[in-house]
């Protein structure tokens, strides 16, 4: 969950990991009532009854305060509007790969002991870090106690930052860092790879021997190796890369693409689909076939690796970031295919607009939020085959104004 021009943007829209990013905005009105301190009172109690002591509780709320300005909205979100070339452009930039190959070299010894400890590729590892925070250069400067705070005090999503305030405040009485030390971005995410507090006292590990699971320190050692930890637990397959681009046949059935439609190798094969070189695709379990821009863009075969980094941002467009940044890191190519560059792009007011016609006329599309997702994308393919046309699932300016009455 989980980009600048160069390093600013990756800062601001990849700094939590199982959660996704966003920019910062305008502070909204509240969706709860009463003060801040009222608030505070409230959650003290809580916090108390699940066995976080007064000394540790008022300790860590000592000069925080309400501060609009940690405040985020989720209707930004580069990795959901952003044309995804644009977004790879920038993740996936020559800088970035040099800077990853770079680290490789910095820290072989530390990768292939995380590596062989915990069966995660060091490029998959770089690529996440990468992502999150530009390689440990922007681990964000937020109090973490104070972002959590503001985030359950402004209300739309208190159940969630207060179960990550709890665990803040159970990482502080273990006594892994000090509350004034614990930064990290709006949302709470902490460290090199950004882990909510909750993901932080589930996979943490300290791989340097000494005594503290240290995400926040200067030496990535224990966040890349948490993130390893993480992943593995999450399921990484180490035989298996996250996916492939592929070619498809002339006449291909589009209505077969979707993110969750998973089958064996040799159902793809048998239809035609082949790598740009024209191999067939190797058996990695179940495979389903993407297209983010729909068929005039690349096409990717997906493999069970790539569901696995959707779990630490649920962004498609930040999973093929992590994966072909971690391919080119490796020596990897380019993809063949080009993105269709002279689309208009969509806003997030376009999207929701589509997603609401679609609902009237009787498809779909899951929740309106303005979001592409798998759903919507099914909901899209389905009036397409309605209108005889092309079962891409892409949404575009050309198919709100189809559906417009």
């Amino acid at each position: 969950m989980q980009k600048i021009l160069a390093t600013l943007l990756i800062a601001l829209t990849c700094l939590a990991a199982g959660q996704t990013s966003a920019q910062m905005t305008r502070p909204q009105p509240r969706a709860t009532s009463g003060t801040f301190s009222e608030w505070q009172s409230a959650f003290r109690s809580k916090a108390l009854s699940a066995g976080i002591s007064a000394q540790v509780f008022d300790a860590a709320f000592r000069n925080i305060r309400y501060n609009p300005r940690t405040r985020a909205t989720d209707a930004n979100q580069a990795e959901f509007i952003r044309p995804i070339w644009e977004y790879l452009d920038s993740a996936v930039s020559s800088r970035n790969i040099a800077n990853g190959r770079q680290k490789a070299a910095d820290f072989t010894s530390t990768l292939q002991s995380i590596s062989r400890k915990y069966h995660i590729p060091a490029p998959t590892l770089l690529a996440i870090w990468s992502m999150e925070t530009n390689y440990g250069s922007f681990r964000g400067t937020t109090n973490t106690i104070e972002a959590l705070a503001n985030v359950a005090y402004e209300g739309r999503r208190t159940e969630f930052a207060e179960t990550e305030l709890i665990a803040a405040l159970q990482i502080l009485a273990r006594g892994e860092i000090t509350a004034p030390s614990m930064l990290g971005g709006w949302s709470g995410a902490m460290g090199h790879t950004q882990f909510m507090p909750t993901t932080y006292l589930r996979y943490a590990v300290d791989q340097d021997g000494d005594g503290r699971h240290n995400v926040w320190s200067d030496d990535p050692t224990d966040a890349l190796a948490s993130t390893a930890n993480y992943l593995q637990k999450l399921g990484w397959d180490s035989s298996a890369p996250w996916g492939i681009e592929v070619a498809l046949p002339n006449g291909f059935d589009y209505t077969l693409i979707g993110e969750y439609g998973t089958h064996n190798a040799n159902f793809w094969n048998t239809r035609g689909v082949r790598t740009p070189e024209g191999r067939k695709i190797q058996n990695h379990g179940a495979t389903a076939l993407l297209a983010p821009a729909g068929a005039t863009g690349p096409i990717f075969a997906i493999f069970p690796n790539f569901q696995v980094i959707r779990q630490y941002n649920m962004s498609v467009s930040y999973s093929l970031a992590v994966g072909h940044l971690s391919d080119r890191i490796a020596g990897g190519k380019a993809f063949k295919a080009s993105w269709p560059r002279s689309d208009t792009p969509m806003t997030r007011a376009n999207q929701r607009e589509i997603q609401s016609l679609l609902q009237k006329r009787g498809f779909d599309v899951g929740s309106i939020d303005g979001m592409i997702g798998p759903k919507t994308i099914e909901a899209i393919q389905a009036f397409q085959v309605s209108q005889g046309l092309l079962a891409d699932g892409y949404a575009t300016l050309d198919l709100l104004n189809l559906l417009r009455p």
